[in-house]
């Protein structure tokens, strides 16, 4: 029957007719693949590099901000030797003899030092006072009516405000004027990002 087969033009079924495969040429494969791999690389190196910059931030974020829980508490004990010092009235200061005298100056130096410390690891006061009311430094605590000044401006600070770096630690709490007919000074030109953020 094979033979039948091959007699009218038939291919026997187990042959395979081979398709015409184009050869690859084992330079441009090796090119490719060199080129895959560089840019495999390139992309890890990258990568790397991000992420060595990121850690970077960060350890200068927790080199910064490490000691924000224990300034906060510290503001804690700076605000209660200043609240010592006022309730100490002018006329006792000055005429203060012996331990009165002593025990002043001691509260004195201690409200310093630390203030000096605080300073020194980047702790800075709020400025507040005339300022244009920004709830994310200030926290009004009352209003106050003043025609003399533009409405919204921090005209009284009732308790001072500190930041570390760019984080605030205490918001002011301060006293805003309101309904004053005078015109606001220009907010102050943004930092950073060039991005006005006072809208």
């Amino acid at each position: 029957m094979s033979d039948e087969n091959a007699a009218q033009g038939e291919t026997p079924e187990n042959e395979i007719p081979v398709a015409d495969t184009p050869e690859v040429d084992p330079v441009e494969a090796l090119r490719a693949e060199n080129s895959e791999l560089r840019d495999r690389v390139l992309r890890s190196i990258a990568e790397m590099e991000n992420l060595r910059k990121r850690t970077e931030r960060d350890v200068a974020d927790t080199r910064s901000y490490a000691i924000a829980g224990f300034a906060r508490d510290m503001l804690s004990a700076t605000d209660a030797l200043s609240r010592a010092l006022m309730v100490i009235p002018n006329e006792v200061r000055e005429t203060a003899e012996g331990t009165l005298k002593s025990l002043i100056e001691g509260i004195e130096l201690a409200e310093r030092e630390t203030q000096r410390l605080l300073a020194k690891h980047g702790v800075k006061q709020i400025e507040a006072a005339g300022q244009k009311f920004d709830p994310h430094k200030h926290q009004a605590m009352f209003e106050v009516p003043n025609p003399n000044v533009p409405e919204g401006t921090v005209v009284q600070v009732v308790q001072e405000g500190f930041a570390i770096g760019d984080r605030v630690l205490r918001p002011a709490m301060v006293g805003v004027a309101k309904g004053g007919t005078a015109q606001p000074a220009p907010a102050p030109a943004p930092e950073g990002d060039g991005v006005d953020k006072s809208a």
